[in-house]
């Protein structure tokens, strides 16, 4: 509350070698436990911190994963979640480590269900996965989504993504433009069930449809396009439709609350284009998706679309956040620095629209966001360095200021 020091601890320094990544935590008590792992996720290193007693304990895995690959980790407060698909199969299989720092292996078999590759042709959960569908979403790679920041059309644009809260994982699968495959896993009992929930019907030819969606709140918000309309549809775990939204080319959209912006572009920098027919026929022909927060009572949600990377640059987390800000990222789950700037170098185009709890449009104008108000800081902020990003009742963003030799934390709400 004060931004002052209250404690520390020293610890010998692991070996940086082996263990080059921090994947997540647990907690013992009020004592804190840390992940390491090596780059194939084969080699775990725990250390457990203990103010208390002015101690660390450190433990050491090695995970056979044979014939496995590394989707996603999990943290909260208990348990911490590896989780793998098995090779040429539809199981799921989660290594769970526990308060002491020691893991159990559950499995969870998929059998019943039924996979479709993007060519609609049926195909086992492990293939599904490890189709290289976007240029920036790899093989194996399962977005993680935390809604509690607001989400990046970068991330909220990939085909293959998880929500992780209240004991649950959810995974949602749009590889197909027909439906989106949404699979529910209860981490109590590892059971899983599975929904498809149909996108909405347009009568045109597939390859010139895109689709995706965005779970919050319990219910799945679908984006369907074409080259002259799409259809943003609200609807239950059911596939009920709660409400849907249409816009046309040949009519001003009328669920926003915002101009459509778009950056880089050819001509580069940022601009605002006029008419619908210019943002719809854009989010048809680039990587279309949709994200949604909470303000208040109400939900704010950012749609549109995304190109790859334009060029190479440096990862924002690393290169303008540091070492810091990076690993705060990845052991907090609180991947709000990756989202504050991940448009860099890439093609965007996007607006916002502001809904009620039933789905329903309401008008006016929008309030800026903490991230935007940072933005604007460091348009005026330049020289600084060594910058982090981390939310608690609200977002704090500490950096260097390299001319009065400060380290400085502010404090941004939204």
């Amino acid at each position: 509350e004060k931004m002052k020091i209250i404690d520390s601890i020293s610890f010998e320094i692991l070996n940086t070698k082996i263990y080059t990544k921090m994947i997540g935590y647990n907690i013992n008590n009020d004592k804190t436990r840390l992940f390491w792992s090596s780059n194939d996720s084969k080699d775990i290193f725990t250390e457990l911190y203990d103010f208390n007693n002015r101690k660390t304990t450190t433990k050491q895995h090695s995970l056979l994963l044979k014939d496995e690959k590394v989707l996603q980790k999990f943290s909260d407060k208990d348990f911490f979640y590896i989780l793998t698909v098995i090779k040429k199969s539809n199981d799921l299989k989660f290594y769970v480590f526990d308060k002491e720092g020691d893991y159990t292996e559950k499995k969870i078999n998929l059998n019943g269900f039924t996979f479709y590759k993007s060519d609609y042709t049926q195909s086992n959960l492990y293939e599904v996965l490890g189709e290289n569908l976007l240029p920036f979403e790899a093989p194996f790679s399962l977005q993680l989504i935390n809604t509690d920041n607001p989400t990046s059309l970068t991330d909220s644009a990939k085909k293959r993504k998880c929500y992780f809260k209240n004991n649950r994982i959810i995974i949602t699968l749009d590889t197909n433009i027909e439906f989106t495959q949404v699979i529910n896993v209860d981490l109590t009992d590892f059971k899983a069930t599975e929904k498809k929930i149909k996108t909405h019907d347009i009568d045109e030819d597939r390859m010139y449809l895109n689709s995706n969606s965005f779970y919050f709140d319990n219910k799945l918000y679908q984006l369907k396009s074409a080259s002259n309309l799409f259809y943003l549809t609200v609807k239950d775990l059911d596939g009920k439709v709660l409400k849907e939204h249409t816009a046309k080319s040949s009519e001003p959209i009328d669920f926003k609350n915002s101009e459509v912006q778009l950056e880089g572009g050819d001509f580069g920098g940022k601009r605002t284009l006029e008419n619908s027919s210019q943002f719809i026929r854009k989010v048809n022909n680039l990587n279309p998706g949709i994200s949604c927060y909470s303000i208040g009572q109400n939900t704010l949600i950012t749609f549109g679309g995304i190109s790859p990377i334009q060029q190479s640059a440096g990862q924002f987390g690393m290169s303008q956040f540091g070492l810091i800000g990076a690993l705060v990222a990845v052991a907090v789950y609180n991947p709000g620095i990756e989202s504050f700037n991940s448009y860099s170098n890439r093609k965007v185009v996007k607006t916002d629209g502001l809904f009620d709890n039933e789905g329903n449009h309401i008008k006016g104008d929008l309030q800026p966001l903490a991230f935007d108000k940072i933005r604007t800081f460091f348009d005026k902020y330049t020289d600084v360095s060594s910058q982090t990003l981390f939310k608690t009742d609200a977002y704090y963003l500490g950096y260097y200021d390299n001319k009065t030799k400060e380290y400085i934390i502010k404090k941004f709400n939204d």
